[in-house]
Parts: structure tokens; sequence; C-alpha cells
């Protein structure tokens, strides 16, 4: 297979499959791994793919923020059991905040009858999941609604968070990476999520692994200030130690 021919193919991968990792194209491919890495290389100059740690994504998954409808369908099982390793971070009692989010949501379907807890959420949906439930006391930060997202993002929000200071924030992300922390594509939802960081004595971001090794334009916070990650079995090992190694506690459920 010629270099053009190789290159087609990575790129018609990438796109169907939103994702290429290099030591699974060289192994398919029949060639050496420094092999795919030049063939990355050439794609991104083209502007067809952006590297990441251990391989590429195409530009149109990078351009594109997805609907919440769209992104609850994306990965289900695994948001499920990271939601339910989540649970046993929950403060007996205590205050938590919850970001808008798919992985955030499935937190609160799981959260159990009888606990007790303050919950602060700029979320539509998980507002809606914890309206009745018997024992939480829940606090719905106001703004301007998103719809792609649910979530209240703008002034109103981030003047309330500034005035709170919770025992946990989860918060979860488009983009996680050791060199550029967290990041999303919109900055409203940005800020918003930035003043949860600053709210949270402990912060633990929940996010599947396809999100690890994604940047996006707005960064809203610095590794260093997160105390966890929870995400899924799928996170190889090279990376969880590598997250690992700036101080960031990798929880693989």
């Amino acid at each position: 297979m010629y270099a053009a021919e190789r290159q087609h193919e990575i790129l018609t991968r990438a796109r169907a499959e939103g994702r290429v990792e290099v030591g699974l194209l060289a192994e398919s491919l029949g060639v050496t791994v420094e092999t795919v890495r030049r063939d990355l290389t050439a794609l991104e100059r083209l502007g067809a793919v952006r590297r990441v740690h251990g391989g590429a994504l195409p530009v149109e998954r990078l351009a594109l923020e997805p609907n919440l409808a769209s992104r609850e369908s994306q990965h289900s099982e695994q948001k499920r059991r990271i939601a339910a390793r989540a649970l046993s971070e929950l403060p007996d009692g205590g205050t938590m905040l919850l970001d808008s989010g798919t992985t955030t949501l499935a937190i609160a379907e799981q959260l159990p009858q009888d606990l007790e807890a303050t919950i602060v959420t700029n979320s539509i949906a998980i507002a809606t999941r914890l309206a009745d439930h018997p024992r939480i006391d829940l606090l719905v930060l106001g703004g301007h609604v998103r719809h792609l997202t649910g979530a209240a993002v703008g002034d109103w929000i981030e003047g309330a968070l500034k005035g709170l200071c919770v025992d946990i924030a989860f918060v979860g992300t488009n983009g996680f990476t050791v060199d550029r922390g967290l990041t999303t594509p919109d900055q409203a939802e940005a800020a918003a999520k930035r003043g949860m960081v600053l709210a949270g004595r402990r912060v633990v971001a929940v996010a599947d692994a396809s999100k690890v090794g994604h940047v996006h334009l707005h960064r809203f916070a610095e590794m260093d200030e997160v105390a966890m990650l929870i995400t899924d079995d799928s996170l190889d090992d090279e990376t969880a130690d590598e997250i690992d190694a700036a101080g960031v506690e990798v929880i693989r459920a």
C-alpha cells in the first residue's frame, strides 16, 4: 500500500470511528508505528486530523459539539459504571455540586433514596430527576439555558458560584489531558464549569475514556486542581500512569 492509500484509509477510519490509535493502525495496516506516526503528521499538516496522545481525531469531530440527546446514547454503559463508582465518593450528609452533563446525570439517576445531602446543579435534566427526591435539599443555579446541553450559564450562575463552597464538585469535561487540563468547546459553559471548580473543596472529574486526550478551545481547570478522574476501563495503562504521575488519582470503573 502506497503512503497516499494508507493515509486515505487512516482518514476513512478516523471519520467512521471518531478516533484512531497508532498501535492498532500499525498492526492492521502491517506497517511500523513510526510509519503510522508519519502518516498522521502528514494528515495533520493537511488539516484533516489533529494528533492527540496515542492517535488522532478527525477535525470535523473537534468542530462540532454534540447535543444532550446524542451524548446520552454514547458510551452509556461506561457512564453508568463511572456513576456507580462516583457514589462511593459522596460525602455523608454533606454538600456536592453536579455539573451539567450526561455522566453527572447518570450519577443523579443512581443516587440512593435514603441519601441525605445538599446538591447544587446547573443542569435542567438533573434538577428534574432530583426534584422529588425525598431527602435531598436541591439548589438549582439559574441563568441562560443552552438548548444544546441543557446547562444554565452566564453572569447569574457565575455570581452565585462565587458565594458557594461545597464538599465535592463532580465535573464533566469534553477533553482531558495532562498538558492542557480540562477543556470544553463553549466559552459560557467553560466559565460556569470554572466557577464550579473553584466552589469545590475537592474536584472529581467524571468522563469516559473517549474524552481523554482531547483538547477543546476553552480550558476551565488545570490538572493540579483535580483530585480524581473517574473514567472507564478502556483507558490504556500508559495514559493512566501519565495522569496519575501528574498528581490525579485515576479510577477505571
